[in-house]
């Protein structure tokens, strides 16, 4: 019996740490819809923004993050996100997107967030609208963290992560350099 109950217990607590995927943002090739957030950090900070318009043939990585997943594991994963992409690429940016169902509050939140974690090629941002997302973006509110790499107005890679680290960057850059060699 005992042993039994030992392997139950085994069974459960290591389904607990197995990663499923899940998918999340518009799929590779698709045009990039234009969406609104309001500027924290970054280029444009106080006011609303397209930076689909403004990056428009740049390689831009959106990050939609969750925010109530939010914590130190996916802000090392931003931040080493930040580091690498601008050495793969020096032209590319990282606009970061806020979902939440209290904007004010992040709002007043991200520039911590920014003096703590020091980002150079990272714009902080809040999506004010839905915190399901932009329209046409097809967020998975299940995805902890959303990532849409995009060149030239459409999508050339995506990744939804229902747990993420640093360690999972690399995978990511490799998205980007391959996005910044696309004429």
């Amino acid at each position: 019996m005992r042993q039994l109950l030992f392997a139950c217990a085994a069974t459960i607590l290591s389904a607990g740490i197995v990663r499923a995927d899940v998918e999340s943002g518009p799929k590779a090739g698709e045009k990039v819809g234009d969406f609104k957030v309001f500027g924290v950090t970054g280029a444009v900070e106080g006011k609303e923004v397209s930076y689909v318009k403004e990056r428009k043939d740049e390689t831009t990585v959106y990050v939609f993050v969750q925010k109530e997943h939010w914590g130190r594991p996916m802000a090392r994963f931003l931040k080493s996100l930040d580091t690498a992409s601008k050495e793969v690429d020096v032209k590319s940016k990282v606009v970061v997107v806020w979902l939440t169902e209290k904007p004010d509050e992040a709002k007043d939140y991200l520039p911590k967030a920014q003096m703590s974690l020091q980002f150079e090629n990272s714009f902080l941002t809040v999506f004010t609208g839905e915190k399901s997302g932009p329209n046409g973006w097809s967020i998975n509110a299940d995805a902890h963290l959303t990532v849409v790499v995009t060149k030239n107005g459409k999508v050339t890679a995506n990744f939804a992560f229902l747990s993420v680290n640093d360690t999972d960057v690399p995978k990511v850059n490799e998205a980007i350099k391959k996005a910044s060699e696309v004429k």
